[in-house]
């Protein structure tokens, strides 16, 4: 039964820093103008998976074959 308690305990005590982080986040101006990193982490999936997935042109450097 104690280690419930300190279960519980713990939870609310993250609960409340993570609470706390937030609204100081948001009191600092950190949540402003996130379309800005919202587009540098989508800019950078789609580099990551040129770079793994290369196309067949990329490898051998033949050119497309035309429809």
């Amino acid at each position: 039964m104690d280690l419930t308690w300190i279960w519980i305990a713990t939870s609310l005590a993250m609960g409340s820093a993570a609470a706390f982080l937030f609204i100081y986040a948001v009191k600092r101006g950190w949540m402003q103008d996130t379309e800005d990193t919202k587009y540098q982490v989508f800019w950078s999936d789609k580099q990551d998976n040129e770079r793994t997935k290369p196309t067949q042109e990329m490898v051998d450097g033949s050119q497309p074959k035309a429809k």
